[in-house]
């Protein structure tokens, strides 16, 4: 792994490289981190995703809020100051439009690095970066051949930023996976978008795990292991039908 600064529009976005072994180039993918920021857990998503054959790009969406120290997910939602914090220091900045702003600068970068198979790249994302995920698809469709988001919520809303409007403009294949008893992505916000995906003619799979809000990461209180495996299950087959089958 290493640690870079990419400029933005904003300023300058610590980020993190992880190469697979041996020569490239490699399929590129994008990591959107989940609301609770840059830590081992988070990070450790890229270095797995590298051991197998990608070249992964991990940004610190949350860098506009300055240097922090690793949140503690067993407490960040719990106590309400803390979640207070997060969400006018943090989220408050880390807006759809300012992350696509990013987006641009992440999708340059990769599209320079000599060890990075030219074409369309993957993303994944989580919680607040599975929203992201989705949306860079719709925001950059030439860019993006492959688009996964993991128990994201706010996917098919009547707010103008909601991710399902820009579903005539996706042309990756979608997978996303929701949750159990997630107020963030009920039941009929699931339906809205599988409607507005199928209506666009999107490739694309929704899905809804037997698991908690957050189950991607050992460090959460929601983590599930069995559902945390699926999801490296989803995510590769999604990456290698679309990212190397031309290999």
């Amino acid at each position: 792994m290493s640690k870079i600064e990419i400029k933005t529009t904003d300023g300058v976005c610590p980020s993190y490289v992880y190469r697979p072994s041996g020569h490239g180039p490699w399929p590129a993918a994008l990591v959107f981190m989940d609301g609770i920021g840059i830590r081992p857990a988070m990070l450790e998503v890229g270095e797995r995703l590298a051991t197998h054959g990608y070249f992964v790009l991990l940004p610190d969406l949350f860098y506009r809020s300055g240097p922090y120290e690793p949140m503690d997910p067993k407490t960040l939602f719990s106590d309400p100051e803390k979640r207070k914090v997060l969400m006018e220091k943090f989220f408050a900045k880390a807006t759809p439009a300012n992350i696509m702003s990013d987006t641009k600068f992440f999708l340059d970068y990769l599209a320079a690095q000599s060890d990075v198979r030219p074409g369309a790249i993957g993303t994944t994302g989580y919680c607040m970066g599975g929203f992201m995920s989705v949306t860079a698809a719709g925001t950059f469709p030439d860019r993006i051949a492959a688009a996964a988001s993991y128990h994201a919520g706010r996917l098919a809303t009547d707010d103008p930023a909601s991710p399902h409007l820009l579903a005539s403009k996706i042309k990756s294949r979608v997978y996303i996976a929701g949750a159990i008893e997630d107020q963030s992505f009920p039941d009929d916000m699931k339906a809205r978008l599988e409607e507005a995906l199928t209506h666009a003619r999107v490739d694309h799979k929704i899905e809804t795990y037997p698991a908690k809000h957050g189950w991607v990461f050992r460090d959460t209180p929601a983590y599930d292991e069995p559902a945390s495996e699926r999801h490296w299950q989803s995510l590769l087959e999604l990456f290698d039908a679309k990212l190397k089958r031309s290999q």
